[in-house]
């Protein structure tokens, strides 16, 4: 494409025609991507019984009042979905939740700095932007809010189909947005200038910007994987039949400079995307192993995580069954598997080290050594399943969302500290 060719784009609801820029005239750092695209358009656990002498429920009624937690937000009133750290500062949580309403609060001592109303059905993402300076809501409805933390005001909102996933652009004030209806949709806030990228009638379930600012990669319930030109509005790549997944895509991620991205679904495969070709260079799965209640020796068994180690070359893979499985990124050879007793929901790994956190339907936080394959830790206090959690730079800290009605926040020790 000629690079000085002006390029145009419709705004939804208008006819106004606006000037775009070429993203690839731009070197992939933060300041010069941001100015790119400036001008792109686009509570409590229950009480333990009190009868007396029965063991079994002396345990239960010990393991309930354990809890290692520094701080408890429990100003929710139904399950809380997600939790979300402020990337400027880490000093700002944000967690949406079943009672309709996202709340942004300090991490320190748990007061309410933001609460972020006017949502018509549960809050499943809430996230910061690249600066920390707003902060995105967005329910099951497809209800889109966004707050301007400093003043408390909702600056922006927009409705879209049933919500299934919401991400800020990594370094510009740009939003994404994947719909039941399969159209991604992005947005430059808060002037609201959209751009929509339509694919196949079925559900957009997991997407991700990359780190260059400049694409994105999105899978699809029918095991397709896109890999978008956020600029173009094209897909640049399309992962599909034998090379795609036989399934919905339940996760992705991609590795530190976006070379490759990991992708997970509930055909119980992961599979490696190098995203400069489009080609699968890689696939994964734990064999011998079924979803947890399933009579058919065919059924699958559901990646729910995946992730990328950042100082050695091993991905992680969570499964349903509670199997954590860590891989040889060359090889592909299993290095070790790490099974818990209950399903995965979600893992991180911290970002300077070989340690892997993860969440469970069990209620515990749990931390790996993926060189040895052992459990360096495990922290309790959540009397319900832990659906959401993330570290700060430092990994320091875990702060979790659960079914419970709270969050928690853990402080993260090990011997090497």
């Amino acid at each position: 494409m000629d690079n000085t060719q002006e390029n145009e784009i419709e705004l939804h609801g208008d006819e106004e025609i606006i000037e775009v820029i070429d993203l690839n005239e731009a070197e992939p750092c933060p300041d010069d991507l941001a100015d790119d695209l400036e001008d792109v358009d686009f509570e409590d656990a229950a009480n333990a019984g009190d009868d007396e002498g029965w063991e079994t429920e002396d345990e239960m009624e010990a393991e309930a009042e354990q809890d290692d937690s520094e701080l408890t937000f429990s100003k929710h009133t139904g399950s809380v979905f997600c939790v979300s750290l402020d990337p400027a500062t880490n000093s700002m949580a944000v967690t949406g939740g079943e009672d309709d309403k996202a709340f942004v609060w300090r991490v320190s001592d748990g007061e309410v700095l933001l609460e972020c109303t006017g949502h018509k059905d549960s809050v499943t993402c809430a996230m910061f932007s690249h600066d920390s300076s707003m902060v995105a809501s967005g329910d099951m409805s497809g209800m889109i809010k966004v707050w301007k933390v400093e003043t408390k005001e909702e600056i922006w909102s927009f409705e879209v189909g049933d919500l299934e996933w919401l991400e800020w652009h990594p370094c510009a004030p740009v939003l994404l947005a994947g719909a039941h209806d399969g159209n991604v949709w992005m947005w430059k806030i808060p002037s609201g200038d959209c751009k929509t990228f339509q694919s196949s009638a079925c559900q957009a379930t997991s997407g991700k910007v990359l780190p260059d600012g400049k694409r994105a990669v999105v899978g699809y319930e029918d095991g397709t994987v896109r890999v978008w030109d956020l600029k173009q509005g094209n897909a640049i790549h399309v992962i599909k039949g034998q090379d795609g997944h036989q399934g919905a895509l339940t996760c992705l991620a991609c590795n530190k400079d976006g070379s490759l991205v990991l992708t997970g679904s509930v055909d119980g495969c992961a599979k490696l995307i190098n995203t400069i070709t489009g080609k699968v260079v890689g696939a994964y799965s734990v064999e011998g192993v079924k979803a947890k209640g399933s009579t058919d020796e065919e059924e699958s068994n559901s990646v729910e995580s995946v992730g990328f180690c950042n100082i050695l070359p091993l991905v992680a893979v969570a499964y349903l069954d509670g199997a954590l499985a860590i891989y040889d990124l060359s090889t592909h050879v299993l290095r070790h598997r790490c099974q818990h007793e209950a399903g995965i929901v979600h893992l991180q790994w911290e970002e300077s080290s070989s340690v892997v956190s993860t969440c469970c339907l069990d209620g515990a936080l749990r931390l790996w050594d993926a060189r040895s394959g052992s459990m360096v830790s495990e922290y309790r206090g959540h009397t319900a399943e832990i659906l959401d959690f993330t570290l700060n730079r430092e990994a320091s800290l875990a702060i979790t969302a659960s079914g419970d009605n709270q969050s928690k926040v853990f402080c993260l020790q090990r011997p090497d500290r």
